[in-house]
């Protein structure tokens, strides 16, 4: 229940604010993307854990390229 509400907070994201902001993402899929699909496959928890360790990774020095979800 709290991992859909989670999807559903990301699916606004990816439809409201991240459609008027410039692309900047570095990862492959992007991370509201790796979010969603952290969420569905491993829930809340671990989902939401996977998903905040991934956005910290985005940053200037961070990485980039193809990073799909474990």
């Amino acid at each position: 229940m709290i991992a859909r509400l989670l999807i559903l907070m990301t699916r606004g994201w990816q439809k409201g604010p991240s459609r008027i902001l410039p692309p900047t993402c570095r990862f492959q899929p992007s991370c509201s993307a790796y979010a969603i699909t952290a969420l569905e496959r491993y829930g809340a928890l671990k989902g939401g854990w996977l998903a905040v360790k991934r956005i910290a990774r985005c940053h200037p020095w961070g990485g980039q390229g193809h990073d799909p979800v474990p």
